[in-house]
């Protein structure tokens, strides 16, 4: 192996792939990054042995060949080399797998080669039927429900991310997507419309464990991607069909998140309607006295108003009135504060509504600016702890 390539055309790449590849733990061909050069393109290859990173740079090739080296080695060396053209070359002189040979100028650097059996094919993206999507619009999709994915992978399918289209008799249009996370105490839902992308997903949905999606979130730019599937794998390509990031499919059955959606539409709810930032202001403020016993914001419930209020016994106590509009029969409720503020930070309403079941039953967010998007979360049984009393 034999070529040229410049440093800028491959830095980013090698960093991408270098992200993928374990730093101590796994095997040794686990650690290790392929390069191949063939028909003027440097393959940059690495692996975990479930996420596949594939990527291809214009190069000079001189002679085609397939190098592995340390993976961390080689992206730390490059990374603090100037810019310009950097000649890299496989010496097989020595015998054994040989040294891969890396030269800039009078800058000579020499990284043992790994043996060419530890190669493993990745799988390449299927062209075939391949969806043409915004990175950009996926991103956002996967930020407003990561957050509520389990972050426990003995959870099984709750550790995951669940994509499902929706069958046009659900009450949805041809081509409706549902994008959900749920960790036990909070689900998140947006829906979206792709009509390409509808027919390609199979009928009972994907699922990507959290670990994986979190990779995807991190390569992704806001280019116009390809996404495709096969009946193990997810594969995400850049518009330029250089890079390519395949991530296995999890094989659980997700749990029927319609079933406490409906609770929402029940006769014998009750709505808050609240503005956003007002309220997420005075949850930053009240977060102030929560303590590791009560995490809570109490919600004191008036027809136009409401009082929120935390106390700690080391802490002391803060209470906020709120104007708002309210109808409902349930006069206090309490969620848990960080949670809360997490939740209203994905909305791009000014104001928004929550549907609440019962004082510990399921509460439903949403807002007029975020009509395809509903997060659940759980309310808190309250225990009265009254640390502060005003004398008589």
């Amino acid at each position: 192996m034999f070529l040229t390539v410049k440093k800028e055309d491959i830095i980013e790449g090698l960093q991408k792939a270098a992200g993928i590849i374990p730093t101590r733990a796994g095997a040794a061909y686990l650690r290790s990054l392929w390069i191949q050069a063939e028909e003027n393109a440097l393959t940059i290859m690495a692996t975990d042995a479930n996420i596949e990173f594939i990527g291809s740079y214009p190069a000079e090739v001189r002679e085609p060949g397939l190098a592995g080296v340390n993976g961390r080695n080689l992206v730390d060396l490059v990374r603090r080399l100037p810019a310009g053209e950097l000649k890299l070359r496989l010496d097989q002189s020595e015998g054994g797998s040989g040294t891969l040979i890396i030269e800039q100028g009078r800058r000579t650097y020499k990284l043992p080669s790994n043996e060419p059996t530890w190669f493993q094919t990745l799988t390449p993206f299927p062209a075939e039927n391949a969806v043409v999507w915004s990175g950009d619009f996926l991103q956002e999709l996967i930020d407003r429900v990561f957050f509520c994915i389990s972050d426990d992978e003995a959870s099984d399918a709750i550790a995951c991310l669940y994509v499902k289209p929706l069958p046009a008799t659900d009450g949805a249009r041809s081509g409706t997507i549902d994008v959900c996370g749920l960790n036990g105490h909070q689900f998140a839902l947006t829906r979206f419309t792709n009509d390409d992308l509808a027919a390609r997903l199979p009928e009972e949905g994907i699922l990507v464990q959290r670990k994986y999606v979190a990779e995807l979130r991190k390569w992704l730019e806001e280019e116009e991607i390809e996404v495709n599937f096969t009946d193990k794998r997810v594969f995400v390509r850049s518009g330029d069909k250089r890079e390519t990031l395949s991530l296995p499919r999890a094989t659980y059955a997700y749990p029927e998140y319609t079933a406490f959606l409906s609770r929402l539409s029940g006769g014998d709810i009750s709505k808050l309607k609240i503005n956003r930032k007002d309220c997420l202001d005075a949850l930053d403020r009240i977060s102030i006295f929560n303590t590791d016993s009560d995490r809570c914001a109490y919600f004191d419930l008036g027809a136009d108003e409401v009082m929120l209020s935390a106390q700690g016994q080391d802490t002391g106590s803060a209470n906020e009135s709120l104007e708002t509009s309210y109808d409902g029969s349930i006069s206090r409720i309490a969620f848990p504060t960080k949670n809360m503020m997490e939740i209203l930070t994905h909305y791009q309403s000014a104001d928004v509504t929550l549907t609440l079941t019962g004082a510990e039953g399921p509460c439903g967010v949403g807002g007029e600016q975020d009509p395809d998007y509903t997060v659940l979360i759980m309310p808190m049984k309250i225990a009265e702890q009254n640390y502060y009393e005003e004398e008589a």
